[in-house]
């Protein structure tokens, strides 16, 4: 007779439906700021007036932009696999009439997001950014409110979790975003 092995205690990836059941069901106080990432909830830290205020910029600068081209959503959650539910600072969606009233936007759904870092310049640049290309995002905008510096990502490479293309944008800081050619917004005043 052969022994078997005990067995270990095993991490318990949470998956996007029990992440939304967990919210729906009061397990996360009103004011959390959780993202679920490879199955773990990540706790965001508050978003301080100089994230808050970028954030604000873009996104205005984004619904002038692409008028009715787009969907620009702010600190929504998208749904990337089973186990991811990030939450970027702004996707910019392709339209849909209902304004994805019944569902989550998913990868093939996403245009383009812009993270917006602050105090999570490491984690957005790490581990979202890599998620990102794993789910072939096609375009991330990483905004360093620090640095005062904007890096482009193009050609996501999901089986290598990196873009192909990164840039910082410089002046004059005009840019097109790559599924909107016809859109050309100024940056500048986040350089």
């Amino acid at each position: 007779m052969q022994a078997t092995a005990p067995l270990l205690p095993q991490r318990h990836a949470i998956t996007v439906e029990e992440f939304f059941r967990m919210g729906e069901i009061g397990v996360f106080e009103p004011e959390a700021r959780i993202e679920l990432i490879d199955g773990e909830l990540i706790d965001m830290p508050p978003i301080g007036p100089p994230h808050a205020s970028r954030t604000k910029r873009v996104s205005k600068l984004l619904h002038r932009g692409v008028g009715d081209s787009a969907i620009v959503s702010t600190q929504d959650p998208i749904i990337l696999g089973d186990l991811n539910a990030p939450q970027p600072d702004i996707a910019l969606l392709k339209p849909r009439d209902d304004f994805y009233e019944t569902r989550h936007p998913h990868p093939d759904d996403i245009l383009l997001l812009v993270e917006v870092a602050d105090t999570s310049l490491a984690h957005d640049r790490d581990r979202k950014l890599p998620l990102y290309a794993r789910f072939a995002v096609p375009e991330v905008w990483l905004i360093d409110i620090a640095g005062r510096s904007v890096t482009i990502h193009r050609d996501p490479q999901p089986q290598q979790g990196s873009y192909a293309t990164s840039f910082p944008l410089k002046a004059p800081g005009l840019i097109r975003p790559v599924l909107l050619p016809d859109v050309e917004l100024d940056l500048a005043p986040l350089l």
